[in-house]
């Protein structure tokens, strides 16, 4: 049996990779329709990772596994503020003032921020519902809060990555790096679909892990 095949047929066994697969189809679409930037990126980074927060949080004792892991109010609290200070800096920065001279792409940014692009609304439906499923699964849960999980690592290494793509390369030629170019838009997707699959590589669980 082939990969392909296997995954196909046995997803709940290759939720690793139908995160990355679905993933990428969205944004591949979203790209086709130019409503993707680097902020649609970064901004998605992050909420995959709110989401397994709060997830876990809610549905720990549900899974036998998890409560090894000691999910205390402090881990919670510590956990939610960092994220908000990404939250802050991420909207501020990623979203409009390194587009404050270009008003499509802050446009297509305000567009993500409201829950007004369906490809992303979709993508977050999908994270919501494989956090969900992964928590009460009967796997032991290796993971906790508190702790550098993979989306964290992809969400710090997004923020240098997208802070350099943007004043380097698309703040520059904001014409050509634009969400309705289709070429320059996959080029500037790209770096942060290999660091997806890279970080996802090198945290490959041995069993279903909250990630």
């Amino acid at each position: 049996m082939s990969k392909l095949t296997n995954i196909i047929e046995q997803p709940k066994n290759h939720l690793r990779e139908w995160d990355f697969l679905i993933f990428t189809l969205l944004t591949a679409l979203s790209i086709g329709y130019g409503q993707t930037t680097v902020f649609y990126v970064i901004y998605f980074f992050w909420w995959n990772e709110f989401i397994r927060i709060i997830v876990r949080s809610l549905f720990y004792r549900h899974n036998k596994g998890s409560r090894e892991n000691q999910i205390g109010s402090n881990f919670m609290f510590g956990s939610l503020f960092m994220m908000f200070i990404y939250l802050v800096f991420i909207i501020v920065f990623f979203g409009i003032v390194a587009n404050w001279d270009h008003s499509e792409i802050t446009l297509t940014n305000m567009e993500i921020l409201f829950f007004k692009n369906w490809f992303f609304n979709i993508n977050l439906l999908f994270v919501i519902i494989e956090h969900i499923y992964i928590n009460l699964n009967k796997e032991a849960i290796t993971a906790s809060i508190g702790h550098f999980t993979s989306n964290m690592v992809v969400l710090h290494i997004s923020i240098i990555l997208g802070g350099v793509i943007m004043f380097f390369i698309v703040k520059p030629f904001p014409e050509t790096f634009s969400p309705d170019n289709l070429w320059t838009s996959v080029l500037i997707i790209l770096p942060f679909l290999l660091l997806k699959m890279g970080m996802q590589f090198i945290f490959s669980p041995k069993k279903v892990n909250v990630r």
